[in-house]
């Protein structure tokens, strides 16, 4: 009989459409129709519980993995999927994300109802995000601007930003593209402009390290050049220990078989900023990676992550 895999999930409509792509591909590579060879499981996580605080406040990133990883490790799940922004460098014991699909668009999205641009917002414009990375480079590249609180899902910001709560606020291109609303997006944010998350736009497949099955399976659908680009940028991230308490940022691009890495710290009021690039083969992506967030936290000091 053709194995069934349940696909554990978060609930929100982008987890789901991307829950569904994994699913679309393992019957794809499984010859069978979707419903046959696999089941969405929808699992609640305390990120997605709390929506009145920031992440920062709350406990980090593994707030929207704890519990799906939890029932991953017990079986009651056979993979999981997730969007690599969200994931900690560091996972459960008997846990693996060796499965990564090819990356969308990772820049930021700009999104405004009364501006054209980031730099047509004019001063005192309250700009909403959550986000201590993006508001660290906002503060940093537009002290003038106000930034105010803004967590929920995409659907949840864009009524708020037609609310007026905010003049304008940051979403990742790739996740409104998936999700059909790549017309709200005003201007996409180049890298110099903003620089993105660790994997943002990467969606990983979590198995258990034992299940050879499901290894055999996911490694059909693995890209190899965003394995290596998320990679690096996880790497850097491992080294500086990071979490949601610090903004980082770091975007790893490739061409042909060289890699170019930047990366970049931040205190949370835009103050401080330590920014580094790496060029290497591709081959090397680890290292490279490990090799930027070395010297990012040497520049920075011993003291940096503690006052942050």
């Amino acid at each position: 009989m053709q194995r069934r895999y349940r696909i554990g999930t978060r609930g929100s409509k982008l987890a789901l459409i991307q829950a569904n792509e994994v699913a679309r591909r393992i019957a794809l590579a499984s010859h069978a129709p979707v419903e046959e060879v696999t089941e969405i499981v929808v699992i609640s996580t305390a990120g997605d519980r709390v929506q009145d605080r920031a992440l920062s406040e709350i406990g980090g990133k593994g707030l929207f993995t704890q519990e799906i990883e939890e029932q991953l490790a017990d079986a009651r799940i056979d993979v999981a999927v997730h969007s690599m922004k969200d994931m900690p460098t560091v996972l459960p014991d008997g846990l693996i994300i060796d499965c990564l699909l090819e990356r969308a668009d990772p820049r930021d999205a700009f999104i405004s109802l009364t501006a054209g641009s980031l730099a047509e917002l004019p001063a005192g414009a309250r700009v909403g995000t959550s986000s201590l990375r993006r508001a660290a480079q906002l503060r940093a590249r537009r002290p003038d601007l106000e930034v105010v609180p803004f967590r929920g899902n995409v659907d949840t910001r864009l009524r708020k930003l037609g609310e007026g709560v905010a003049d304008a606020t940051f979403l990742a291109v790739a996740g409104l593209t998936r999700m059909g609303l790549a017309d709200k997006i005003t201007a996409p944010l180049s890298p110099e402009d903003m620089l993105p998350a660790v994997a943002q736009g990467a969606i990983g497949v979590e198995r258990r390290i034992a299940d050879d099955e499901a290894a055999h399976l996911l490694a059909k659908l693995h890209h190899v050049e965003t394995g290596l680009r998320v990679a690096a940028e996880r790497a850097c991230l491992a080294v500086l220990d990071g979490s949601c308490r610090t903004p980082i940022a770091a975007l790893a691009e490739i061409t042909g078989e060289r890699m170019r890495l930047r990366a970049m710290i931040l205190t949370p009021d835009g103050g401080e900023i330590h920014e580094t690039e790496r060029e290497g083969l591709a081959a090397d992506a680890v290292a490279l990676g490990e090799d930027a967030g070395v010297e990012l936290k040497g520049r920075a000091g011993p003291d940096f992550f503690d006052t942050v």
